[in-house]
């Protein structure tokens, strides 16, 4: 839809700009994006805890806490500045942008089409327009974008959307369908990062592995064509894949990487639940026996990769069987972390209709279970690479003294701070994990 440029007097005078995000790696991109092109245009860019005139909170909609936390970066930006500008953008703006808009001190919401205008709306603030939202089926063009992390590792989004219809997840009708880059302004994107001396790029989306599809629906290419087109650049930098269905990472995408120049021994499969019963409820496009032939065909190929796993606990129809049906499934995995969701209820969902709904007090308790496993997983998976070398890109943060980074296959190393290190891929001997869980 279109804003009004009408230059309406603002009760104050916008210079200064700070930016918090919520959620996901994508957000993250976003976020940088529309920053950037504030700074281009004048606008100072500043931290979210120093003072600014106008406080910008990018939103997720994933987990139930998403008004909550909304709430506190409100509360934390008024305390720093009393007549701060606020504005809310992302996916919790397109979803419920009246619930936003009521929250004391929040000024404008955009959704998911204008918030790209941001900065057309801090340079011509209408206050008789304080929220912008869309139909989403509307939104059916791809904005490219990039965010870069303390100079060595950058989030490149190359899809947005998705056509599942998860039971779950509101994330389609936040989002919209999907969509995505071209392979050619992918690769100028690319060429761009790297010629800031950016040595890891994250290849990112809602749906990533459904790269290809445009705002026509037509498949112009696809996802192992992309990485294929990336692996033959002779830049000097590795390539991570975020996210990735277990039905859409196919065994050609598995063994393309496991010979690949460039893409590192790194995966992060959603798998929600080990219940086949559970996933059919969910609406997922896989069971049990696919995932786990996927996790098997990793292992088999790159014995020493990285492979984390999405799962829910408390979904409607989870009684006791069915969770230890899934954790169980889980523990033969031979996987390396979980990132554990307890189940929340979303609005225009499919899920909130059904019945069996799991007390919030067992969902919690699940949830520390898994997590107690995810740690030993983890713990199971450092111990395997000790005495291992690896490449190691170190960050630029001096962190209490230490300095750190992630190997190619995503262990977390921890040195004391050298300054020549920021910034480097740095080959590494794993001899001991300490205290707190680092490679060193």
């Amino acid at each position: 839809m279109s804003i009004s440029t009408a230059p309406i007097e603002s009760k104050i005078k916008i210079s200064s700009v700070a930016f918090h995000t919520l959620g996901c790696k994508l957000n993250f991109s976003e976020s940088s994006y529309i920053s950037k092109s504030l700074e281009e245009n004048g606008f100072k860019i500043v931290e979210f805890n120093e003072y600014a005139d106008a406080y910008v909170i990018n939103t997720c909609s994933v987990t139930e806490n998403a008004d909550n936390k909304f709430k506190y970066f409100v509360k934390q930006a008024l305390k720093i500045n009393p007549e701060a500008f606020i504005v809310a953008i992302g996916c919790y703006a397109q979803l419920k942008p009246k619930k936003l808009l009521s929250v004391d001190g929040v000024d404008l919401v955009l959704g998911a089409a204008d918030k790209f205008n941001l900065l057309d709306c801090l340079k011509n603030i209408d206050h008789s327009k304080k929220s912008h939202s869309c139909n989403i089926n509307e939104v059916n063009f791809f904005k490219e974008s990039y965010s870069l992390n303390h100079r060595t590792r950058a989030f490149l989004k190359v899809q947005d959307g998705c056509d599942y219809k998860c039971s779950f997840c509101t994330i389609p009708l936040a989002r919209g369908k999907s969509r995505s880059n071209t392979i050619s302004n992918v690769i100028d994107n690319v060429k761009k990062i790297a010629s800031q001396n950016i040595k890891e790029i994250v290849l990112t989306g809602i749906n990533l592995g459904d790269f290809g599809k445009t705002s026509k629906k037509a498949n112009n290419s696809n996802f192992l064509t992309l990485i294929k087109e990336l692996d033959i650049l002779d830049l000097d930098l590795r390539f991570r894949i975020s996210s990735i269905e277990p039905n859409l990472l196919s065994d050609e995408i598995i063994e393309f990487v496991s010979t690949s120049k460039k893409f590192v021994h790194h995966f992060h499969i959603p798998l929600q639940s080990g219940s086949d019963t559970i996933l059919k409820l969910m609406r997922r496009r896989y069971d049990a026996d696919l995932y786990e032939s996927r996790i098997n065909k990793i292992n088999e190929l790159m014995p020493n990769a990285c492979i984390g796993v999405d799962v829910i606990v408390g979904f409607p129809g989870e009684d006791d069987d069915k969770f230890l049906e899934s954790m169980s499934f889980l523990e033969t995995l031979d996987i390396s972390y979980l990132h554990v969701f307890t189940y929340s209820e979303r609005d225009n969902t499919h899920a909130i209709t059904l019945p069996n709904i799991v007390q919030s007090n067992i969902r919690s308790k699940r949830s520390k279970l898994l997590r107690i496993l995810s740690s030993r997983k983890k713990g199971d998976f450092y111990k395997k690479n000790l005495g291992n070398t690896h490449n190691v890109l170190f960050e630029s943060e001096n962190k209490n003294g230490f300095i750190e980074g992630f190997s190619s296959n995503y262990l977390r190393f921890r040195r004391k701070w050298d300054s020549s290190l920021a910034g480097s891929v740095v080959k590494s001997n794993f001899t001991e994990i300490d205290s707190e869980g680092f490679a060193t």
